[in-house]
């Protein structure tokens, strides 16, 4: 009895596993690209609101405004942001979530999420100032 084909199989078996491998790796990849840049976008829209929560340095509208448009600007939609107004010279903390949508092939779409934080502190602000004011009185006459 001769065994037609046998070889066939034992080539295309492990090129079906290949090929399902290399789709699975393809959709890991996706999806953590996908993620990566939902952080992004969350630290992008943290760090936009983080200072408006004490001025508006020429923002468009609210801190959480702010996040939103830096959010959407990085390809992400605010999902919420812990930025409340704060006139103190306290320190704060601005905490966002960003989600993003990712298509996965052949799976479908998923929705990954993104946290990002940042710190604020006004009386850096001060200390700046300060610098740049000793910074140009040390200056010996006749230097710019």
């Amino acid at each position: 009895m001769r065994e037609r084909g046998s070889a066939a199989v034992a080539v295309l078996g492990p090129l079906a596993v290949a090929l399902v491998l290399a789709v699975g790796m393809s959709g890991v990849g996706g999806w953590l690209r996908a993620q990566a840049e939902a952080d992004a976008a969350a630290d992008a829209a943290a760090l936009a609101a983080a200072p408006v929560t004490f001025l508006p340095f020429g923002a468009r509208g609210t801190p959480a405004e702010e996040a939103a448009r830096f959010a959407a600007v990085n390809g992400g939609r605010l999902v919420w942001c812990v930025c409340p107004p704060n006139p103190t010279w306290d320190p704060r903390i601005v905490e966002v979530e960003v989600e993003r949508e990712v298509e996965i092939w052949p799976l479908g779409t998923f929705v990954v999420k993104g946290h990002g934080r940042a710190e604020f502190v006004p009386s850096m602000l001060l200390e700046e100032e300060t610098s740049q004011v000793s910074d140009v009185r040390s200056r010996p006459e006749g230097d710019s």
